[in-house]
């Protein structure tokens, strides 16, 4: 992994793997591996596309995914340009998959939806479940490798960091998420962009930027599901926010041992960032840079514990103390807060891709 040097080479990355994808002639096999298709045998599915497209030398890409959706219903495989959207498939499916779907391009209608009516679709985006969902914060789960860097580049990750940190003043940031009308997903809808303000404004140093990925409902995949899916596009919106904010002095992300996943490729998101440094090319023309220290709860305790905490330092060399942020958050579950006198606390903050969203398409 060639390290970039500067934003024109992020733009020139994002440009070339963009090109790479619209004259991809080979199909594409994308298999979830969220957490409730990997319950149900994802990975095994995956493993066995692998060997079998390996056997059979065949050209077909390959890609497993975050969750897809409909949990229910999986393992879920999605194939283009075909354009069928397969059920409830098994490893002993996969040999029939690649001879009947990719090698003649014929459906197998018993893997396909088939509606109350009995009419069978064979698109995802035409069953009932999926018609009339506009995806926001999701809107890469499902479809790239979550383990890929290169992936989340291509669907546009890190696009409006370099936009934030290009030319846009940290009011200008609020001013666009006021605009948005973005509001808190923890039951007050407090508007984003005032508590964003708030906390800006806050005389008292250090400030902390703190990044819940807990859930307390049972069965609530909210948080998980974005770090298992496409977690840069969290780092990225937390980094936006805590330039947003600034004087930050540490981040801190909070994430359980019981989301293996989330962990998993949380860890190898991070990684790939430090390695391939799309967030140092990004952050040095402003003065600072990036560090990651990693610890993962192994239950729910005291949030501010060394043990169960990750925090994230982005330091500013011409200044004594560091001045941002805490990496990736969860489905809206920042907190943003100034620990001191007197607590401001910017609990269950909208979601690090939301955030990314609007200001690559800012309200009117």
């Amino acid at each position: 992994m060639e390290r970039l040097r500067g934003i024109e080479d992020l733009k020139t990355l994002r440009e070339r793997l963009s090109l790479e994808d619209e004259e991809r002639e080979k199909p594409l096999i994308r298999v979830c591996c969220g957490t409730g298709c990997s319950a149900a045998g994802g990975p095994e599915v995956a493993e066995a596309f692998s060997e079998e497209i390996e056997r059979q030398g065949l050209a077909v890409e390959l890609v497993t995914t975050g969750c897809q959706g409909w949990c229910e219903k999986g393992p879920l495989v999605a194939i283009e340009p075909h354009n069928l959207f397969y059920q409830r498939v098994s490893p002993f499916d996969v040999p029939q998959i690649l001879d009947l779907t990719i090698s003649r391009g014929r459906p197998i209608e018993r893997l396909l939806y088939t509606g109350p009516d009995g009419e069978i679709i064979r698109w995802r985006d035409d069953v009932p479940f999926y018609r009339k969902q506009m995806r926001i914060i999701l809107r890469n789960c499902g479809r790239i490798d979550p383990t890929s860097i290169y992936n989340s580049i291509r669907a546009g990750g890190y696009e409006a960091l370099a936009r934030v940190l290009s030319g846009m003043a940290p009011e200008e940031v609020i001013d666009v998420i006021k605009r948005s009308q973005l509001r808190g997903r923890g039951g007050a809808g407090f508007p984003t962009g005032r508590k964003w303000e708030i906390c800006r404004t806050e005389p008292v140093k250090p400030k902390y930027l703190i990044c819940n990925g807990d859930e307390g409902d049972p069965g609530a995949f909210m948080d998980r599901t974005v770090l298992e899916g496409d977690p840069h596009s969290v780092l990225e919106g937390m980094i936006i926010g805590a330039y947003a904010v600034g004087d930050m002095s540490e981040g801190f992300i909070y994430v359980r041992a019981e989301y293996p996943l989330a962990v998993r490729n949380l860890t190898i998101a991070l990684s790939q960032a430090e390695e391939l440094g799309p967030v140092d090319v990004l952050l040095v023309p402003v003065g600072g840079y990036f560090t990651i220290d990693a610890t993962v709860a192994a239950q729910a305790c005291d949030l501010l514990s060394p043990r169960v905490v990750i925090p994230m330092h982005f330091r500013n060399p011409k200044c004594d103390f560091p001045i941002a942020d805490a990496e990736p958050f969860l489905r809206g579950c920042a907190n943003v807060r100034r620990l001191g006198a007197s607590e401001v606390e910017l609990s269950k903050e909208t979601l690090p891709a939301t955030i990314e969203a609007v200001v690559l398409k800012p309200a009117r």
